[in-house]
C-alpha cells in the first residue's frame, strides 16, 4: 500500500546516508526533521559541513540528539509528529567494534528501542530502519538473499544490526507498527565517511601514503552509490508493508512475516574485486597507490553480492550507477572539498 508522505524523521541526518537523504526529500517538498548527535566518531567537521547544507531549507528542523536520551527523543515525537521515520543513526564499523563494543550496545540497541518505543507511542505510520549487508556474516552463498537465513554474524557490529531486525518485527507483531529493514551493501559517493575504503584510497594516494589491501586483495564488494541509496529508501519509505499471506511458521521465511514487516537488500548488484576498485581509483587521480597487502582483518567478510528482486518487485527500482561513475563524482567532491 502506497503512503504519502509529507513529514519524515530522519535519524542521523547529519550522517553519511542521512544527509543525502533528507536533501533528497527537502528537494522533493517533503518536510524534515533530523536528528543527529553529532558524535566524534570522525570529523565532527564533515558533519557540521552537511548539516550547513540542510539548514537553508524552509522544511528543516533539527536537534541534536541522542537516541539513547528516550525523554528528549519522545519530546520531538510529540512536537514533530511525522508520517514516517528512518532510523539512520547507529554506531558504524566493523573494526571499531572490536574495541568499542559497548558504543555499539549504547547507540545501535539501546537506542533502537527508544526509536521503537516512541513510534509506537506517537502514531507513525511507518518505521524505516538500516540494516547491513554485514549481517549476512559465515554465511558464502551468493548472491545474499533476504530469504537466507543469517544467525552467523561475525563482528558484533552485526550482530546489533541482525537484531534491530529481529526487535523490529517484534514491534510489527505485538503493536502493528510497518517495520521495513533495509541491509545497505558498502556505500559510496561524495560526503562519504572517512573510514571508507575509498575515502582512505583517496586520501593516502594524494599524500603518497600506502595503503592498506585486505586479504592480499582476494576481496570483492557490492558497492552501491549514495543516489542509488538514497532513491532506493525514498521508494521504500512510500511502501508499507503488508503481511504475507503465505507465510508458514512450519517453514519460516526470515525475509516477510505474517507481520507488517519486510526485510530488502539495496546493493549494486554486481561486485567489483578489491584490486579493481582500486585501479579504478588510481584511472581517476591518475596516480599509482603504493599497496601494502595484508591478511583478512578479524570480523570482515571477503566477499558480499547483494539480490535485490525483492527490492525492484516492491518498488520498481535497481541501481544503476557504475563504479567508474560513482568514483569520479567522489574525487571530483573530494578534491574541491579539501583543495586536493
Amino acid at each position: 500500500m502506497d503512503l504519502n508522505v509529507n513529514h519524515a524523521l530522519v535519524t542521523g541526518a547529519a550522517g553519511f546516508i542521512g544527509f543525502h537523504l533528507s536533501r533528497h526529500l527537502l528537494e522533493a517538498g517533503v518536510r524534515v526533521t533530523g536528528i543527529d548527535n553529532m558524535n566524534a566518531y570522525y570529523d565532527v567537521g564533515l558533519k557540521e559541513n552537511r548539516l550547513a547544507l540542510l539548514e537553508p531549507y524552509k522544511g528543516f528542523t533539527f536537534f541534536r540528539t541522542d537516541l539513547c536520551d528516550l525523554s528528549g527523543l519522545e519530546k520531538i515525537f510529540a512536537s514533530e509528529p511525522v508520517d514516517v521515520a528512518v532510523n539512520l543513526a547507529a554506531q558504524a564499523g566493523v573494526r571499531y567494534s572490536l574495541t568499542n563494543p559497548h558504543a555499539y550496545v549504547s547507540a545501535n540497541l539501546a537506542g533502537f528501542v527508544n526509536i521503537l518505543e516512541c513510534c509506537r507511542h506517537h502514531g507513525v505510520r511507518h518505521l524505516v530502519f538500516a540494516s547491513s549487508s554485514s549481517v549476512y556474516g559465515a554465511n558464502t552463498a551468493m548472491p545474499f538473499s533476504v530469504h537466507h537465513n543469517v544467525d552467523h554474524p561475525v563482528s558484533l557490529y552485526a550482530a546489533t544490526k541482525k537484531s534491530n531486525e529481529l526487535m523490529a518485527h517484534t514491534y510489527s507483531h505485538l503493536y502493528g507498527l510497518p517495520c521495513t529493514g533495509l541491509r545497505f551493501f558498502t556505500v559510496y559517493g561524495p560526503w562519504g565517511r572517512p573510514d571508507m575504503a575509498l575515502f582512505l584510497f583517496t586520501k593516502a594516494i594524494l599524500s603518497g601514503q600506502p595503503i592498506q589491501v585486505f586479504n592480499h586483495g582476494n576481496m570483492k564488494r557490492d558497492f552501491t552509490y549514495i543516489d542509488d541509496i538514497v532513491e532506493g529508501v525514498a521508494r521504500v519509505m512510500k511502501q508499507l508493508p503488508a503481511p504475507d499471506p503465505g507465510w508458514s511458521g512450519d517453514a519460516p521465511d526470515p525475509g516477510t512475516s505474517y507481520a507488517p514487516y519486510r526485510i530488502y537488500n539495496i546493493g549494486n548488484n554486481r561486485p567489483v574485486g578489491l584490486l579493481k576498485f582500486i585501479e579504478t581509483i588510481e584511472e581517476a587521480l591518475d596516480r599509482k597507490a603504493d599497496k601494502v597487502f595484508l591478511d583478512l582483518q578479524p570480523g570482515d567478510v571477503a566477499a558480499t553480492y547483494a539480490d535485490i528482486d525483492d527490492l525492484y518487485e516492491a518498488v520498481g527500482f535497481r541501481p544503476q550507477t557504475p563504479i567508474e561513475e560513482g568514483i569520479r563524482r567522489f574525487i571530483a567532491w573530494y578534491r574541491q572539498y579539501y583543495g586536493a
